[in-house]
């Protein structure tokens, strides 16, 4: 597995996500995407104090990177798949779609934005249905820990109420966000994302 050589080092301007009909994994400056994702509030800053995608994005890659029963290549490539998770909302910004036909093209756009974003990163397919409930089950965990540390909410009244992680979660600034996702970025995909899976 070979990454693409996306941009994360700081030399020159960044190349910030822009259109998302035309991204392709050369498109890919990954230290640009971590400010955006680190100025982006959870929850469409419906919370009282600030949590970014990225800080989300970091906790959930820690913790699954902490799971027990999975070999360390497959423990790397699950908590790099939690890191880049939220990457389309970098693409696209803005409400809920408006429409069935909007949702459906928002959808098809956000899958192409998650195949250059993973490609770049090195990452070859989507995860199977059994580690992307994984994945899933850790990421409930996590919003259910930001219900108690970051938003003062009471549990959820419907559906399953997941247990949170037992972490504390803390706001912190931009960015110091955008640092500690760059960095858990270049720990999972090595320092230019070119050495991918060589660790």
């Amino acid at each position: 597995m070979t990454a693409k050589r996306s941009r994360t080092g700081s030399q020159g301007p960044l190349n910030w996500p822009d259109d998302p009909e035309t991204v392709t994994a050369a498109d890919i400056d990954f230290e640009a995407l971590a400010h955006v994702l680190a100025n982006t509030c959870r929850r469409g800053g419906c919370t009282r104090r600030y949590h970014s995608l990225a800080a989300h994005a970091v906790i959930v890659s820690e913790e699954v990177a902490g799971l027990d029963g999975l070999g360390q290549e497959e423990r790397r490539t699950l908590a790099l798949h939690a890191l880049i998770a939220n990457a389309p909302s970098a693409w696209l910004r803005g409400g809920q779609p408006d429409s069935q036909r909007a949702a459906e093209r928002a959808g098809k756009l956000a899958a192409g934005i998650e195949t250059a974003v993973r490609e770049a990163a090195g990452l070859d397919a989507v995860l199977d249905e059994e580690r992307a409930e994984l994945l899933r089950f850790v990421t409930r965990m996590a919003a259910a820990a930001e219900r108690r540390d970051i938003m003062d909410d009471a549990p959820a009244s419907a559906g399953v109420a997941f247990p949170p992680l037992k972490r504390r979660i803390r706001s912190i600034p931009p960015d110091k966000a955008a640092e500690g996702w760059l960095a858990r970025f270049r720990a999972l995909a090595g320092p230019d994302g070119s050495d991918v899976g060589e660790g």
